[in-house]
């Protein structure tokens, strides 16, 4: 763990994750999921489930249930083919973003399409309070890599925001009933991204005047393939400025953030490859 100044970084390394190896299924869980269960990593924030999913070609998780959840998937490689019981068939490159406020309840299945095996990752929100049981809602967007190249491309933003469209399909974040900023980014190397909490919401104010500390959590794409052991490939620095030694990430790698209100956050790329990062802010 380091601590600087009112910046506090706790590293959730790679190989400690909850994983499984099913052959046409191969997962890393950041949170307890399925049978993988730690009662040091239950949820950060409304932030529940983070799984880092790598299916098989011509294989995938076939019909089942969500309620209340928002549940959304953000596609590394291969492409991903969405069906639920809303009527929405979709493939899903590299790049997409596909979310589903689950609401009263859907059903939906999600598998490899095509020939090549499809990486990605699913991710589970709480919602805000008394809006579990909204009406199911599905988004899709689609964010090239020319937009997160060297910057923090908002990806997901809570439904009250201004940076949402409530379209199916738009342009910017896709919207979800949980106060959850998402952010996706390939940093090259050398490049150092800045990170300040700036989005003003109802919920924000009450947090300032409580002097409560915000969340954030880092998460490095696992590029180089399935590792159970100790991370390769990306090195990322988090500091809390420039000069800090802060924490080293490599690939699966993630860190828990806690912060005051208007700490800076420096994401730097200290190794030799492009790194795929997310991000994720937290009331």
């Amino acid at each position: 763990m380091t601590t600087a100044k009112s910046l506090q970084i706790v590293p959730r390394r790679s190989e400690d994750r909850g994983r499984a190896d099913h052959g046409w299924l191969k997962t890393f869980h950041t949170f307890s999921f399925a049978t993988y269960h730690d009662n040091d990593h239950q949820s950060f924030g409304p932030l529940r489930v983070l799984n880092e999913d790598r299916v098989a070609s011509h294989t995938g998780f076939g019909t089942h249930s969500h309620r209340e959840y928002e549940i959304f998937s953000y596609v590394i490689s291969g492409a991903l083919e969405h069906r639920d019981s809303m009527g929405n068939i979709e493939i899903l490159p590299r790049g997409a973003l596909q979310m589903t406020s689950t609401g009263t309840g859907i059903s939906h299945s999600e598998k490899a399409h095509g020939e090549q095996e499809v990486h990605f990752c699913q991710i589970w929100a709480a919602p805000r309070a008394g809006e579990g049981q909204g009406k199911p809602a599905y988004f899709t967007r689609h964010f090239s890599d020319a937009e997160k190249t060297n910057r923090l491309a908002l990806l997901v933003a809570p439904s009250t925001s201004t940076e949402v469209s409530l379209d199916r399909e738009s342009k910017g974040p896709a919207p979800l009933r949980s106060q959850l900023w998402m952010y996706a980014s390939l940093i090259e190397p050398g490049v150092t991204l800045t990170h300040t909490f700036s989005h003003s919401t109802a919920s924000s104010s009450s947090l300032t005047t409580s002097g409560a500390r915000r969340k954030v959590y880092v998460h490095v794409i696992q590029k180089s393939g399935y590792n159970v052991e100790k991370a390769r490939g990306a090195k990322l620095r988090i500091s809390g400025t420039i000069d800090e030694d802060g924490v080293e990430l490599g690939e699966g790698d993630g860190a828990y953030l806690t912060f005051e209100k208007g700490v800076e956050i420096k994401l730097h790329n200290v190794g030799g490859v492009v790194t795929e990062v997310l991000l994720f802010d937290l009331e």
